[in-house]
């Protein structure tokens, strides 16, 4: 599967499009991690348990939208974008989406 945030693929034809596919999760740290960020946040620097936290949730979002992709036949994913969002206190909720299209190497 190509995922692309372009629309346009070199080296590609876009001969089929099935529309818009998106993939989303929703995640909340522990308190652990909040903590550890609470202290980061008063001396400063990175909040590596928030980072990874985000990270695994690009990548579930990702693996969702890909295999609703997949189930409608494309081969290829163009205009991919990433949003996220805080829908309560300490979750929040990660969405990529893009337009299925089934790809010809030219």
């Amino acid at each position: 599967m190509i995922v692309a945030t372009i629309d346009v693929l070199p080296g590609y034809e876009v001969v089929e499009v099935f529309g818009l596919v998106r993939g989303a999760t929703v995640r909340a740290g522990h308190l652990g991690g909040d903590i550890s960020a609470l202290l980061t946040n008063i001396v400063g620097g990175e909040v590596g348990e928030y980072t990874k936290l985000l990270a695994e949730a690009r990548e579930q979002a990702l693996d969702r939208m890909t295999a609703e992709a997949r189930a409608l036949g494309a081969n290829g994913i163009i205009g991919t974008r990433f949003t996220g969002t805080e829908i309560a206190s300490g979750a929040a909720e990660m969405l990529v989406y893009g337009t299925a299209v089934k790809l010809l190497k030219i």
